[in-house]
């Protein structure tokens, strides 16, 4: 059984992971961007002081959709290719690919800003893992297509969703994206990645003895992409029980 250290993450195949996934807009990130679109578009314009995207990666458009919403943007990464490539498309633009993904974003959300460099701006590349997250730090944390997918170990799996949980103050959002029941994987030709095969069920499991409003939809899985094994994509909103006041108000 592998766990997440016993990966290279430093050498993830960015520019193959792009090429079979975001060089252009699949049904599944529409499904995706449609339930995250809906989350932050309740937030009135920077009404979030601080959020989080755990294992940022170099899917931009998580951190596009913050970008009304959060007056700053945590894109935490353990992988020194995907800081890499984060660092270069705030400093340089974003690639052109990611126009599509960013017009999507913004026709749901219109109170993002015009252009994606914009709705970047607020965005903080920190190099670090789990471990290094304060608990309560958080209004919201996002996490998209990672704790599922660095670990064979159900029991690490969960630790990273606890800490995911508690990275936000009480009251705080959470916002969700896992690959339904996907085994460890190929990205191109390169080695096996760990991945733990998760369903609602086990989703449930873990989130519902930490959070509260507990909300699972699922996307239907997306035959445009390559055969990573997985059954669709199951997406996550809840919140960590308001133990202490002050949590930012979502509009309307």
């Amino acid at each position: 059984m592998r766990r997440n250290r016993d990966a290279d993450w430093d050498a993830w195949p960015v520019a193959d992971y792009l090429a079979e996934n975001y060089r252009r807009l699949h049904p599944c990130d529409i499904g995706v961007i449609h339930h995250h679109a809906a989350v932050y578009r309740r937030y009135a314009p920077g009404s979030l002081a601080r959020t989080l995207e755990l294992g940022a990666g170099p899917n931009l458009y998580p951190l596009m959709l913050a970008g009304a919403a959060s007056r700053r943007i945590d894109a935490l990464e353990p992988s020194a290719a995907g800081i890499g490539y984060l660092r270069r498309q705030l400093d340089e633009g974003p690639d052109a690919s990611w126009q599509p993904f960013y017009a999507l974003c913004r026709s749901l959300d219109p109170a993002l800003p015009e252009s994606s460099t914009e709705a970047l701006r607020p965005v903080r590349v920190m190099p670090g893992a789990v471990d290094d997250l304060v608990p309560g730090t958080y209004d919201l944390a996002s996490m998209n297509f990672v704790a599922e997918s660095v670990t064979e170990d159900y029991a690490e799996f969960t630790a990273l969703c606890d800490a995911f949980v508690h990275a936000v103050r009480p009251g705080g959002r959470l916002l969700a994206a896992f690959m339904e029941r996907m085994p460890s994987y190929r990205i191109g030709a390169g080695p096996l990645w760990p991945a733990c095969p998760v369903d609602e069920a086990a989703l449930r499991a873990v989130f519902a003895p930490r959070t509260t409003g507990l909300r699972i939809a699922r996307v239907a899985k997306d035959l445009t992409l390559p055969e990573y094994g997985d059954t669709g994509i199951l997406l996550l909103t809840a919140e960590r029980p308001a133990t202490a006041t002050g949590a930012a108000a979502p509009q309307g």
